[in-house]
């Protein structure tokens, strides 16, 4: 690996664990339109893909597929205003989390998040758990007209630090961040644990794993010794 200057980092399934507030909300939806409840475990294996297709799949009880459209209409804006009110309440940082992000900004890299989830979520679970003022740039899933995993996102976030795409790292959770990285030019640093619907992530051949991101400074130092 190479020694970056620009350090993006996913946040569902990377920074936090969100699912106790998503499961909380898909709940309440189902309790309002009649129907059978979830648990915490099932919905967990739904997240990953941004809440419309979250609330479809719990509307399924299936990972693909489309329910009726008067279905979703009348079942979205419930889960929507719940976890409105209540995102932030039950979600925790992983471990590591803060560790990592204090060791990474007093080393001197650029941070930033970024984040399918849409911003009228991410800023408020941010600063609930109390990371927002470590980043740098929050770009989320409505920022731009393209998210993960098209590059879009990260060779913004590139372009406003003024930094190449040679000198960046993408950190998450799942396919789409590796495959946006490599999309960008970016190196692609992957966790293994999150949102990637059960399957391993090295799989997607990234350019390392961690196990927590208190790790990535320790991997950063070893890459810069290598490369002296």
């Amino acid at each position: 690996m190479k020694k970056p200057k620009l350090i993006l980092i996913d946040l569902d399934g990377t920074l936090v664990d969100s699912v106790p507030d998503l499961a909380f909300s898909v709940n309440s939806m189902m309790e309002q339109i009649g129907r059978a409840t979830y648990q915490e475990a099932q919905v967990r294996n739904w997240v990953g893909n941004g809440v419309e297709r979250l609330v479809k799949r719990a509307l399924l009880n299936a990972l693909d597929g489309e329910p009726a459209e008067n279905y979703f209409e009348k079942a979205y804006p419930l889960f929507m205003t719940s976890y409105g009110q209540h995102n932030g309440e039950r979600s925790q940082l992983y471990p590591g989390i803060r560790e990592g992000l204090d060791q990474l900004k007093s080393a001197g890299y650029q941070l930033g998040c970024v984040t399918n989830k849409a911003e009228q979520f991410t800023i408020p679970l941010l600063k609930a758990l109390g990371i927002h003022d470590n980043m740098g740039i929050i770009i989320s899933g409505d920022t731009l007209p393209k998210k993960k995993p098209d590059p879009m996102q990260l060779l913004y976030a590139a372009e406003h630090f003024g930094i190449g795409s040679d000198e960046s790292i993408m950190v998450g959770d799942s396919i789409h961040d590796v495959t946006a990285a490599r999309a960008a030019g970016f190196q692609a640093v992957s966790v293994p644990y999150g949102y990637n619907h059960g399957q391993d992530i090295r799989d997607a051949e990234p350019d390392a794993v961690i196990n927590s991101l208190a790790d990535l400074p320790e991997l950063l130092e070893q890459a810069l010794r290598l490369a002296t």
